[in-house]
């Protein structure tokens, strides 16, 4: 017996540091049930159109308005709880008469699709600006350091409101709609303007622990050259810290999405998104309130996955974890 007990402690130290994590991470079961909820959102707004495909409806025809018998003279659904049956499952748009289903469906698209690129380029960003301002430090340091402060107390979604018609009368004639994938460029630009600076903050705290410690100054000492010892000394013990904020920053990053579309100056019609639906919804929510339950229902169901997805990666990742 106790030979089984260090063989098997054995291998319990011969794990990788990924491996042990892996484990940390698949005995907590809050993790994985967050982790199972947030890939269901991803592969629903992957396959978006095939689902609506085998649904049988878009979410852009105007079923209310082109079928009798769904909308009453106001616009609204003729059958309880927002018009929902075999046929319309999550019930109709008010007004329009859209599907319900399908508009959300096609909003996790929008919605992941704006966090997903806003993510990818704050941390390339972040990670880059972040391990300058800790590495080299001096006038670089200072100089980043004054730039995050300022956009750090820059309004944020002030300027977002005020640039996008700036935006829309140098690219767009006042006589023509402006297109979607401006609009999404638009919101993607600004978000990531204001959003490195958080990633670069916590980068160049890590940076400036690390650069003093033996393996860096060994590194530095044989001449290796800043580029290699980024690469190789730093950048495998900063793993754990960018795919924290990763995890962290994409449910913050629907949420302004969302925040933004609900404003009036990110989605706008005819493109499903969450935070237009949910726009829509506090207009009629007097009268049908079911329109505006289910895009706010899974909104909350996606960050609270996401955020507590983020905490178990975080735990997983410590290697002072305690289980």
């Amino acid at each position: 017996m106790l030979v089984r007990r260090r063989s098997a402690a054995g291998e319990r130290e011969g794990r990788s540091p990924w491996r042990l994590a892996w484990t940390r991470f698949r005995s907590d079961r809050t993790g994985v049930v967050s982790g199972v909820i947030v890939l269901l959102f991803f592969a629903v707004g992957l396959g978006a159109p095939a689902i609506a495909w085998l649904y049988g409806k878009n979410p852009y025809e105007t079923y209310g308005q082109n079928t009798p018998g769904l909308l009453n003279e106001y616009g609204f659904p003729l059958k309880p709880n927002g018009g929902i049956d075999p046929e319309f499952w999550f019930g109709l748009e008010p007004g329009l008469g859209r599907d319900v289903f399908t508009q959300l469906l096609y909003g996790v698209r929008t919605s992941l699709l704006i966090a997903m690129a806003v993510v990818v380029i704050v941390t390339v960003v972040g990670v880059f600006v972040g391990i300058a301002a800790g590495y080299f430090g001096g006038f670089a340091d200072f100089a980043i350091g004054r730039v995050i402060d300022v956009l750090l107390a820059f309004p944020g979604l002030l300027f977002f409101i005020t640039v996008m018609p700036v935006v829309t009368a140098l690219f767009v004639s006042p006589d023509e709609e402006t297109p979607v994938a401006l609009r999404i460029a638009a919101l993607v630009l600004v978000l990531s303007f204001f959003g490195w600076t958080r990633t670069a903050r916590l980068l160049r705290g890590q940076v400036l622990s690390l650069r003093e410690r033996e393996f860096v100054e060994a590194a530095r000492v044989s001449g290796a050259k800043p580029w290699r010892i980024i690469r190789r000394e730093l950048l495998p013990n900063l793993w754990t810290p960018i795919l924290v904020t990763v995890t962290l920053d994409l449910p913050a990053y629907v949420t302004a999405e969302a925040a933004l579309s609900f404003l009036g100056v990110g989605i706008v019609e005819p493109t499903p998104d969450w935070g237009r639906m949910i726009h829509r919804g506090a207009q009629v929510y007097a009268t049908d309130m079911t329109y505006m339950i289910f895009p706010g229902l899974a909104m909350l169901i996606f960050v609270l996955a996401f955020n507590l997805l983020g905490d178990s990666v975080r735990d997983a990742l410590d290697p002072k974890a305690s289980r």
